[in-house]
Order: structure tokens, then C-alpha cells, then sequence
């Protein structure tokens, strides 16, 4: 069992406490081939309607995804995710004061976003498929999701291989929190997030999870993003339920702060068991 480091991530104008609890992430594509639940959500309606049906699972955040990042999937043209993504932004802003993150590689979605009323950007990138990613964090004083991704979606299920996956991650999100401070990006507004199945095998994912103590070396905030991934196994992603609030509970007792998850009221519920366990009382904000 770890000990959770206790943080302040600020996000635009809004300072979130991780480590107290852990944070919840409600999961929402408006795409229409995401792995899950690709054709859900593509019409901004029904989109916002979902997320807020999640806040009132007990998401703390919503993540906004309007470009599919499963394996093999195709890029597709800025104008597209920005049409997909921002109304259902403004729509969830007219109701509600949840912080949402923009799940996005491309830093004029991401300006969009903020202006929405977005307060987070999670690039599965780490600031590498667009550079002026970091002008746009720095400017709107986002909070930032960095991400370990091997290749690209098109590429990262080719054989990734590693030495000692663990270690290979942390030092390449080192770098990368090294390279958006260096860009203007304060350091406490980044939270990191290994990357479970992006370029990596059954076993790279379960290292990983084993290896979580090894990340929060790089003292910053952990995120995990699990839920429904193919490791978990199975072939239909709507049926890992079980299993992903499995992968979960062990994120939560290593020292995940923020799960990222399709399943909100029923991770709602074990994160709250499990950060019973861990201080001994029901954790409040």
C-alpha cells in the first residue's frame, strides 16, 4: 500500500486538491469510432446530456474526446474535432461548473476548448504532435495531462518493446514535464499519466500498474486511464466492466490520483470504499 502525495493542481482559475480522495474522470467521445462507445454521443445534445448525467454519478471531470486514439485509428482535419467538441462544451458550461478537459493532440482544438469553458488539456502527445500546445497551456494557464505514447495511434501497436517499462516511462515523462516548464508551463499545473495501452503489450500494461509507485517518483500527480482497455481481456470492450473497476481499485491503492473511466457511478463507489481504507474515515474535499 502507498502513501498519496497530497498536491495542488491549478487548472485555469480553479486550485483542485488531489490525494485527498481519488478524483473520478467521466470518459465522453463524441466521436464515432472510439473504441467503446464510438456513435454514442455525436450529436452535441446527447452529448451533454451524458456528461451530465456523470456528474451526477460523482465525476469530478469530464474529458472530451472529438478524435478516436484506439489503435489504428486515422487522423482527422482540426476543423472536424473542433466542430465536434466545442458546443457540447458550451452546453455543459451552461449547466454546470464541472471541470472539463479537452482530450485533444492539436493546439487550435485546444484554444477552442479554453474558450468554451474547457479548464484542462489531456494530450495523449506529451506536446509532441503540435509544439504551440504549450503557448495555448501557458497562456490560458490550463491544467495539462501528459501522456506516454510509443509512435503515434497508427504505429504503437507494432511491436513496442521496452527494457524495463517502468523506468522507461517515468524518464520520458521527466522529459517531457521538463520540456512544458521550459515552454512556460508551470510545473503544478501537470498531472502525468502513463499511457496504459498506447504502444504497449498485456505485460507493459501490467508493469505498469505495478509500477505506479516508480512514477509518482516524478512528483507529480498520476492518472490512469484503464477502463475497458484490452488487456483487461475479452472482445467486446462494454463487458471488462468488472475487470476495470479491478484495474481501479489497485490504481487507487498504489497512489493514482485521477482514474479516467467509462463507468462512473461504479468506480464512484469503489474509490470511495477503497480511500476509506487507506485513511481510515470517509475522505471529504
Amino acid at each position: 500500500m502507498t502513501h498519496r502525495q497530497i498536491y495542488q493542481w491549478q487548472c485555469r482559475k480553479r486550485t483542485v486538491v488531489l490525494g485527498k480522495r481519488t478524483l473520478v474522470m467521466g470518459i465522453l467521445n463524441v466521436t464515432p469510432d472510439s473504441f467503446s462507445d464510438g456513435g454514442n454521443f455525436s450529436d452535441p445534445t446527447a452529448a451533454a446530456e451524458r456528461a451530465l448525467e456523470m456528474v451526477a454519478q460523482g465525476a469530478d471531470i469530464i474529458d472530451i474526446g472529438g478524435e478516436s486514439t484506439r489503435p489504428g485509428a486515422a487522423p482527422i482535419h482540426v476543423t472536424e474535432e473542433i466542430r465536434r467538441t466545442a458546443l457540447v462544451i458550451e452546453k455543459i458550461r451552461e449547466k454546470s461548473n464541472v471541470l472539463i478537459s479537452i482530450d485533444t493532440m492539436k493546439a487550435e482544438t485546444a484554444r477552442r476548448a479554453m474558450e468554451a469553458g474547457a479548464d484542462i488539456i489531456n494530450d495523449i502527445s506529451a506536446f509532441k504532435a503540435d509544439e504551440k500546445m504549450t503557448d495555448i497551456a501557458a497562456e490560458m494557464k490550463a491544467g495539462v495531462v501528459l501522456m506516454h505514447m510509443k509512435g503515434s495511434p497508427q504505429t504503437m501497436q507494432n511491436a513496442p518493446n521496452y527494457y524495463n517499462v517502468a523506468q522507461e516511462v517515468r524518464a520520458y515523462l521527466e522529459d517531457r514535464l521538463n520540456f512544458a516548464t521550459r515552454r512556460g508551463v508551470q510545473r503544478g499545473n501537470i498531472v502525468i499519466d502513463p499511457g496504459i495501452g498506447f504502444g504497449k503489450t498485456i505485460e507493459h500494461n501490467l508493469a505498469l500498474l505495478r509500477g505506479i509507485p516508480e512514477l509518482a517518483q516524478c512528483n507529480r500527480p498520476i492518472l490512469i486511464g484503464a477502463s475497458r482497455k484490452s488487456f483487461i481481456g475479452g472482445n467486446n470492450p462494454k463487458n471488462r466492466r468488472a475487470g476495470s473497476l479491478g484495474a481501479a481499485a489497485w490504481a487507487a491503492v498504489c497512489g493514482a490520483h485521477i482514474l479516467r473511466v467509462h463507468d462512473v457511478i461504479d468506480t464512484c463507489d469503489v474509490c470511495r470504499l477503497v480511500d476509506t481504507l487507506l485513511v481510515g474515515e470517509p475522505p471529504c474535499d
